[in-house]
């Protein structure tokens, strides 16, 4: 017979809930990328836009 055993101990109850940390603001380096970001996509869909236009429907 073994001369000791381990025991699992579980971890304490949490019994009130834990308050949100609040939010760290975003950097100067991730607000200009949201920038370039957008404007990209913007421009993305103007020229989808003028593509469709310019199709001719199939006769």
């Amino acid at each position: 017979m073994p001369a000791f055993t381990f025991e699992k101990i579980s971890p304490p109850v949490r019994r009130a809930p834990t308050a949100a940390t609040p939010k760290k603001p975003r950097g100067l380096i991730s607000q200009m990328i949201d920038r370039f970001a957008e404007r990209r996509g913007r421009r993305a869909l103007q020229d989808e836009r003028a593509m469709r236009r310019d199709e001719k429907p199939a006769e």
